[in-house]
């Protein structure tokens, strides 16, 4: 195919799927699902000084960060599905701004086996009409902290922070035993080593994790690194087999500095619950 009828072709292409908002939100969507780089960057404005928050509060800002985290997202997961439950758009001039519920599905090669974690997120943003094309300008996710299969307004019960081995075990799921953590944006691995309260080390710069909360799947703790001075918190939800658990992990203090804004600097999590 010709480089003239790229040209031809491509402006009418991307008019047509960003004619109105909600086109425009759902085509996105769509692109994520397909692995659809290209698309997604024609349909995102590219301001350098946007912010926009993903899973959980993980923080980009301008397009080249959040460019990276997406080919990140795509060369981890071996396939991804994002049905949409729910989308509310509102418009005003060339202005619009939306509420959306949805599921994102990812599938992750486990050995021979292909497993999937169903992540139930919500999300909100804000759109620009620019050359008479919809660009989202803005947008911030997180969990819906709702059980597959149950009421979606369903209240996260949250457990009470009592000091590591005295949480009440029976309310938990069984975190017990050894995982293997990946933070993905580095490819850097290590072994963590949980007891039944979901507490426990890890084999980098000394670390330990800390369980404050487990409900709906959604695993809250924080971590600590004598090794280096750092600490900071996590947020993973557990896959339905509890095998696995993805999310993200920021920094609260490094050093004598204790000012850093909570979620904001950090990376992405997989965990992967070894053989026992």
């Amino acid at each position: 195919m010709s480089l003239a009828l790229f040209a031809s072709t491509a402006p009418t292409e991307a008019a047509s799927e960003s004619s109105d908002p909600e086109s425009a939100i759902r085509r996105m969507v769509r692109a994520n699902a397909e692995k659809d780089l290209p698309t997604l960057s024609r349909l995102m404005a590219h301001d350098a000084d946007i912010i926009s928050y993903g899973v959980a509060g993980r923080k980009y800002i301008g397009w080249p960060e959040l460019e990276q985290g997406i080919r990140d997202e795509f060369a981890n997961a071996q396939k991804l599905e994002i049905p949409i439950h729910a989308l509310t758009v509102w418009t005003k001039g060339d202005l619009a701004w939306y509420a959306m519920e949805l599921d994102y599905i990812r599938y992750v090669t486990d050995g021979a086996v292909l497993k999937r974690t169903v992540l139930p997120m919500r999300e909100t943003g804000v759109l620009e009409r620019r050359d008479g094309r919809w660009q989202l300008l803005s947008w911030h996710e997180s969990f819906r902290s709702a059980q597959l299969g149950g009421p979606l307004a369903r209240p996260l019960a949250v457990l009470p922070h009592r000091p590591a081995g005295k949480a009440d075990a029976s309310s938990l799921p069984d975190i017990s035993g050894e995982w293997e953590v990946l933070e993905v944006e580095d490819d850097k691995r290590y072994k963590a080593t949980l007891d039944k309260y979901g507490n426990g080390p890890y084999t980098q710069h000394g670390g330990r994790f800390t369980t404050i909360t487990i409900a709906n799947r959604l695993w809250q703790g924080t971590w600590q690194q004598p090794g280096n001075d750092r600490e900071g918190g996590f947020e993973v939800l557990l896959s339905e087999d509890g095998t696995q658990a993805h999310g993200i992990w920021w920094y609260s203090r490094v050093g004598t500095h204790t000012n850093i804004p909570p979620r904001e600097h950090g990376g992405t999590y997989h965990w992967k619950r070894l053989p026992r």
